[in-house]
């Protein structure tokens, strides 16, 4: 980098001595408010940008032409004529399209990548997740090639995510920019995000902002829900499985004034067949049922903002052998159960001042109150307890008219009372933390944004940490984004919530006493480049993201079958990825993306640097959309090949017990049909087309109370194809 950065900043001083420049602002049809997103380019060229949030763009000026076209959805487009010695404009954009004027219906892709954001960061879009079978968070980044969602265990039904080669509780996951879904709900918490809630996701890779916390170490996903002015009026999703898993989303908003709205969500899931594909015994997924329920309030002027909400989930989950009944006391002769309860309630309000007149300063707070209880059962183990968290942030801006400078400052608390218990022995943690931040972006939107900050959080159990973050991004053309970053994260482990998956199996949960902080540094370059190919876009992408940790707890299922061993790093340990993408649409309405990941994840393991257990070494995917010129039928296909990985060891168990040392790539496909209708959709598809599955699961299934029972060790997947459909309804507001 230190050769990079001044090579980066030679060429952008001779791109600034080279052209003039335009600046401006696009405004909405009240000439008042910025339009972000507004498309801006100068006609006949392909040298654009796009407005930042406060609806502001900068250009170069070209030698060919004088003529700038403004464009965004919904709004008719404008050819406007730019003097030689014009360097500011403000143009205001009227809603809907000319008449007379042809209307093209388009598709909007529901996956992209931001040009002018210097954090590579994916946007997926509410149309992405209609393209497979999305009931919950967990199954939404079926279609994204940097998201992996893994099963954790053959038998609790709970998934995780990884991201950049490492498990997903380096990933920090936040609800509307705030912290959610960690502690004891990081377990089963992707499975409490309805998919027909959700507005978009926004997966940033590496450290991210610092105004976000220190937690993201691997990188970001934050979930934005639906809001009442922008939602349809009413929606209504039903789903149903050939497995007889059920579900029932119905969301309704009013909207009572041009200020006042609000929204209500409601979910119900119910699973209630017992599979057991490969009779082994053991149900193939759980029997669960799930409410959730989300009320939620705006109020909105020009300059200022409140929105708050509440939100209320109560689960029960299920599994174990077929022939376990969760209202027998007798847990022996019944055989081997899992028996998971849990209750959560979340509430959160956001306020947010523009000010002054020239609106060059915001103000925001955010706080942020859960309350999640869970009691469970694993065979004749027992697992539980509470957490009560509460997080408060108060935000700062400031971002002059015209200028390229924005300062970001802030101060944060939150805390933790987690109780939990296991085997009846109490296990009790409170933590602690003020924080603040300062944040620096320097932001030329044709050319080159750099964003650069420091927070520093003082946590009472591990000291202060520091957490400085650095990200730049330069455009040497309208067609090349480059992307650098480096920072520091940071994060406490809830040894015991987040791996609950180990407690099913007959090994035992041996803690180091002395566990510290986690801590590790994470780089990494994008490269992305748009070429014209056949008179359309073809998007190409290469990065590369290394992540080196000072410290991280060990999982350790090599020394001891017997036992899953927690302790502090004493060795290296590191993940590097190397990921390459193409997305083009060769004809309309077709979207076809490819790519192709490798990882090497590594880490010192009792006393030897192996790799990482239970990871593909590499991940292929290829996806094709096609929606029809009539916008009446779409076809989606989805395709993923996962590479080999390490299988902790099994050398010590009797013959008939052991798993091989590795496992082989496989693959794994899915199709969906949808038909659509004026207010109404229907659709089709299957999953796990090829019915792979990874054989035998569970070890030792014959014998669940033995010394080698254990369900922990899944690598792919454990369930089989699956047949599902489904409906929509929606009346959209006037």
């Amino acid at each position: 980098m230190k050769y990079i950065i001044p090579i980066i900043f030679a060429l952008i001083t001779v791109q600034l001595s080279a052209q003039g420049r335009i600046e401006g602002k696009v405004l909405d049809s009240d000439g008042i408010t910025g339009l972000p997103g507004a498309s801006v380019y100068w006609a006949g060229t392909t040298t654009g940008t796009s407005t930042n949030p406060a609806g502001y763009f900068e250009l170069r000026k070209p030698r060919n032409t004088n003529q700038l076209v403004i464009s965004f959805i919904g709004y008719s487009t404008d050819t406007i004529q730019i003097a030689d010695n014009d360097s500011y404009i403000e143009h205001i954009l009227k809603a809907g399209t000319d008449a007379g004027e042809v209307t093209v219906l388009g598709r909007q892709p529901g996956t992209f990548i931001s040009r002018i954001d210097p954090i590579l960061t994916i946007n997926i879009a509410s149309e992405e997740f209609k393209r497979a079978a999305c009931c919950n968070l967990s199954e939404s980044f079926e279609t994204n090639a940097s998201v992996d969602v893994n099963y954790t265990d053959a038998v609790t039904g709970a998934k995780q995510i990884q991201l950049l080669g490492l498990a997903g509780t380096y990933v920090q996951i936040m609800t509307e920019n705030y912290p959610a879904m960690y502690g004891l709900a990081s377990a089963y918490g992707l499975n409490y995000i309805p998919g027909s809630w959700m507005e978009s996701i926004q997966v940033s890779k590496g450290p991210s902002s610092v105004r976000n916390g220190y937690e993201a170490i691997t990188g970001q996903i934050n979930v934005e829900f639906k809001k009442p002015a922008t939602s349809e009026k009413i929606f209504v999703n039903g789903f149903l499985n050939d497995a007889l898993r059920q579900e029932l989303n119905i969301n309704s908003s009013a909207v009572f004034n041009n200020r006042l709205s609000t929204m209500v969500l409601g979910h119900a899931a119910t699973n209630s067949k017992i599979t057991d594909h490969n009779g082994d015994g053991f149900r193939d997924e759980p029997n669960t049922r799930q409410y959730h329920l989300f009320n939620r309030w705006d109020y909105m002027t020009e300059t200022f903002t409140f929105r708050t909400g509440i939100r209320v989930l109560q689960e029960e989950r299920i599994s174990g052998q077929i022939t376990y009944n969760s209202a027998s006391p007798d847990t022996y002769s019944d055989g081997y159960g899992i028996n998971i309860n849990t209750t959560r309630a979340e509430a959160f309000s956001k306020v947010g001042v523009v000010f002054p007149a020239d609106r060059s300063m915001t103000l925001g707070w955010i706080q942020n109150v859960t309350m999640h209880d869970q009691e469970s059962l694993f065979g004749v183990r027992s697992y539980g307890g509470g957490q009560r968290s509460y997080y408060s942030t108060l935000l700062y801006q400031w971002s002059p008219l015209l200028s390229r400078h924005t300062i970001d400052a802030g101060v944060s608390y939150k805390h933790d009372n987690f109780s939990e218990y296991l085997d009846n022995n109490p296990l009790g943690r409170r933590e602690s933390v003020p924080g603040a931040f300062l944040q620096y972006t320097y932001n030329d939107t044709s050319l080159v944004t750099l964003l650069a900050g420091i927070r520093a959080d003082r946590h009472n159990l591990y000291g202060t940490f520091i957490t400085p973050r650095v990200h730049l991004r330069f455009s040497p053309d309208s067609k090349t984004t480059i992307r650098a970053s480096a920072g520091k994260g940071y994060r406490t482990s809830n040894v015991l919530a987040e791996n609950q998956y180990l407690l099913a199996s007959s090994r035992a949960m041996i803690i180091s006493p002395d566990i510290r902080a986690e801590e590790a540094v994470t780089s990494g370059i994008n490269v992305t480049r748009y070429e014209t190919v056949a008179g359309n876009e073809l998007r190409l992408s290469a990065e590369y993201y290394r992540t080196d940790f000072r410290n991280q707890v060990i999982i350790d299922l090599d020394a001891s079958v017997n036992e899953a061993r927690f302790y502090n790093l004493d060795g290296k340990s590191f993940s590097n990825v190397v990921q390459l993408e193409a997305a083009y649409r060769p004809l309309p309405g077709l979207d076809l993306l490819a790519a192709w990941r490798w990882n090497d994840a590594r880490m010192t393991i009792d006393g030897e640097l192996r790799e990482k257990p239970l990871t593909s070494r590499y991940k292929g995917l290829f996806t094709a959309s096609y929606l029809g010129r009539l916008r009446k039928w779409q076809y989606d296909y989805t395709l993923q090949v996962s590479g080999p990985g390490r299988i902790p060891s099994t050398s010590a168990n009797p013959d008939q017990y052991r798993l091989e040392e590795s496992f082989k790539a496989y693959t794994v496909s899915n199709a969906q049909i949808t038909r659509y209708f004026k207010n109404f959709e229907v659709y089709l598809g299957a999953e796990n087309i090829m019915n792979f599955t990874q054989p035998h699961p569970v070890i030792a299934a014959n014998d669940p109370f033995g010394d080698y029972f254990d369900g922990s060790l899944v690598w792919g997947p454990v369930m089989g194809r699956k047949i599902y459909g489904g409906f929509r309804f929606l009346i959209n507001r006037p």
